[in-house]
């Protein structure tokens, strides 16, 4: 999906560039909201934050978060 104006499946890349719209919001509901307008999907799981892409929701890795 997108991660800084460009096509990319790198999970790196894709998790830069969450992390960094992180920072952009307060709350992590925001944050859910404005992924999903970039084509990710975010759901909260024991092991992180999954990202998955829109609209087939396959999964492309696992966040970790402090």
């Amino acid at each position: 999906m997108f991660a800084e104006y460009k096509l990319t499946d790198d999970m790196a890349e894709i998790e830069a560039f969450l992390l960094s719209e992180r920072q952009k919001v307060l709350s992590e509901a925001e944050w859910r909201f404005r992924m999903r307008g970039y084509g990710y999907n975010l759901r909260r799981t024991e092991d992180g934050v999954e990202v998955a892409r829109l609209p087939q929701n396959t999964p492309l890795g696992t966040l970790r978060l402090t």
